[in-house]
């Protein structure tokens, strides 16, 4: 039976000095994990789509007294070989480490059945879920490798675990994302000190949610906040024994 660790209490010291770069830091989840691990200690990169919502949590962090942030602009559905290139050079030229990867980046694309789904919106789904982080771990995994105790985290969900009508490529991208976190995960199980895990949030309150549930009170939901402790446990070095798990942010 997994352990339940919805409810870990981070010491306050738990990721000081380490360097974390977190995709879609602008908005929801990504958003509540860059200040979540900023006030634990962390270094964090925020990567996103949109540099004024980056701005604004770069802004949070300082205020609370944070580690100076950096923010990197990039959209994951044109994003060049050259432009992830970059940013692993400029993170090792401002920073000389790289700790952590918070992959939280997604779309929803369109509830419908596959029967119907526009072919280019498939493309699309499945350039941000999938290939962006891919390309992000091809280009980072030399970095993280050199940390003492990398860890690499995956979002998942229910639909990327069990199939259900009219999910469509979002449910397909995170079967996908299932089957990387597994592979990479055997694959440095024995070759560094690097874990790799999902986390499936469950239903939380956030942009994407409300466009998948418009009739859903959004005041019924869990906000990104309160499930942090889970974010928190797998990128601290308490989780240091967890590799290869696909784990729920919220007690069922």
């Amino acid at each position: 039976m997994t352990q339940d660790y919805t409810q870990y209490q981070a010491p306050d010291n738990l990721l000081q000095d380490r360097v974390i770069l977190v995709t879609g830091a602008g908005d929801g989840i990504g958003r509540a994990a860059a200040l979540s691990y900023a006030r634990l200690g962390a270094t964090v990169v925020l990567l996103g789509r949109t540099v004024e919502k980056l701005e604004r949590v770069y802004d949070q962090i300082e205020s609370e007294g944070g580690r100076q942030p950096a923010i990197v602009p990039l959209n994951l559905e044109s994003a060049s070989h050259l432009e992830y290139q970059q940013i692993a050079e400029t993170i090792d030229s401002e920073f000389g480490r790289l700790d952590g990867l918070l992959l939280n980046a997604a779309i929803l694309g369109d509830v419908r059945p596959l029967e119907y789904y526009p072919i280019d919106l498939f493309e699309k789904v499945m350039q941000v879920n999938v290939n962006a982080q891919f390309m992000l771990i091809r280009t980072l995994l030399p970095m993280l490798r050199q940390s003492e105790a990398g860890s690499i985290i995956f979002t998942t969900s229910s639909v990327g675990r069990k199939g259900r009508a009219n999910w469509g490529a979002y449910a397909i991208s995170k079967f996908a994302t299932e089957g990387m976190m597994q592979t990479l995960a055997d694959e440095l199980r024995d070759t560094s000190n690097v874990r790799v895990n999902c986390i499936n949030p469950g239903a939380t309150r956030t942009r994407m949610r409300a466009s998948a549930y418009p009739a859903e009170e959004p005041a019924s939901v869990c906000p990104p906040e309160a499930i942090m402790p889970l974010y928190n446990f797998l990128m601290g070095t308490d989780s240091a024994a967890v590799s290869g798990q696909s784990l729920d942010a919220q007690r069922k």
